[in-house]
């Protein structure tokens, strides 16, 4: 065992891409890939859409793994640990969403206690995040989103139909387990609905490109964390389950140096709430 200074050049940064069927998820992240490794060659799509990432192939030649069924968390992980022995740099795995889908499918097919059911899929649910999470290499996963449609105004001033995106199809918190979240629209553009790196937090929607994942490989490289960007994550924290995370993942030197203003970010986001637990 080793204790060593923490420096953002040790770790990989793990994304997320959420939106309904067509706002280019795959397309996004095959461009931050690339941004991220300089090499298609080191990207690797672990793809569950019937190999429909090489639609994208004219960008370069990456990689692709052909997950089939069943899309099993096992499964996953397996891959996974398949793309890290062959050297690759960065894998995206679209999508994260057909392993939840399998976990409620396995589920709702036991008979019982529904509640004591999940105590069965629930490790194995975590196993999988946990394989993203520890593996020593980029990852990008899309999510589909759970899709409606509005009314609005279209270029000749006259309602249509338009297709958005609502809640992700993943286990609630996923999102806050990742690094970066970006929530893409039906016309491509993104937000970020999480962002401890502070590099998109208040940003306009735009379109993701190659530039995105070099923005984001230069914050991953940029040495020790300075005390302005443990700030920045701070305020960048929208809800309290998402300050508590971000609270917990670091170490308790810098919980107490950075006490007050964890402090000052919960009352922000709940003025009436109790102190405990941080405070």
């Amino acid at each position: 065992m080793i204790i060593e200074l923490a420096k953002r050049e040790q770790a990989k940064i793990k994304i997320g891409l959420q939106g309904p069927s067509g706002s280019g998820k795959s397309y996004s992240a095959l461009l931050l890939a690339h941004g991220l490794t300089n090499d298609w060659s080191k990207i690797v799509v672990i793809d569950t859409e019937n190999k429909s990432s090489s639609l994208y192939s004219h960008l370069g030649d990456f990689n692709i793994l052909d997950l089939k069924p069943p899309y099993s968390p096992e499964r996953y992980i397996e891959a996974i640990n398949l793309c890290v022995r062959h050297g690759m740099q960065a894998i995206i795995i679209d999508s994260i969403t057909m392993e939840w889908e399998y976990i409620l499918d396995a589920h709702s097919q036991l008979t019982g206690n529904s509640y004591t059911n999940w105590a069965r899929f629930t490790p194995r649910h975590q196993k999988f995040i946990q394989a993203i999470l520890h593996s020593d290499i980029h990852i990008i996963c899309t999510l589909r989103s759970k899709q409606d449609y509005v009314l609005t105004e279209n270029e000749k001033g006259k309602l249509a139909p338009e297709k958005v995106g609502m809640k992700a199809i993943q286990r609630d918190g996923t999102d806050y387990e990742l690094t970066l979240m970006f929530e893409l629209d039906i016309k491509h553009n993104a937000i970020t609905t999480k962002d401890r790196t502070g590099l998109f937090s208040g940003r306009l929607p735009f379109q993701i490109t190659e530039e995105t994942g070099r923005e984001i490989l230069n914050w991953c490289q940029t040495g020790e964390i300075a005390v302005r960007d443990y700030e920045t994550l701070i305020k960048s924290c929208n809800s309290l389950q998402e300050l508590l995370s971000l609270f917990e993942s670091v170490s308790k030197e810098v919980q107490q140096q950075f006490k007050p203003d964890f402090n000052q970010r919960k009352l922000q986001l709940t003025p009436n709430y109790v102190q405990n637990g941080i405070s």
